[in-house]
């Protein structure tokens, strides 16, 4: 199942949000977001600086993972960025994959 990293940034209700629930009620909430979409939540973890909580999720796909992205996004409590993880067997084989590539001005 593909993995990814969802770094989420607090607006002034979602911080307000977590004062009044709690770290692990956010951490909750999001596990039951993601085991509703036939995922799991893999860590969650909350940070210092411009972001506030730092997610490894696995989803159904990137359609599945678009979707919580585009849900999230949709309040002003938090803004999500979604990173597509990749394991080292993948990226491998991505290097056995042949693209036909032409540089900007070659």
């Amino acid at each position: 199942m593909p993995k990814y990293l969802l770094k989420a940034a607090y607006g002034p209700d979602g911080v307000s949000g977590v004062m009044k629930e709690g770290g692990t009620g956010r951490r909750d909430a999001v596990e039951k977001l993601v085991a509703n979409l036939g995922g799991s939540l893999e860590s969650f973890h909350f940070a210092f600086g411009d972001v506030d909580a730092y997610v490894i999720v696995d989803l159904p796909d990137n359609k599945t993972a678009a979707a919580v992205a585009l849900t999230v996004n949709a309040n002003t409590a938090v803004g999500v960025e979604t990173i597509v993880l990749m394991t080292p067997e993948e990226v491998d084989e991505a290097t056995k994959t042949s693209v036909d590539y032409r540089a900007p001005g070659a």
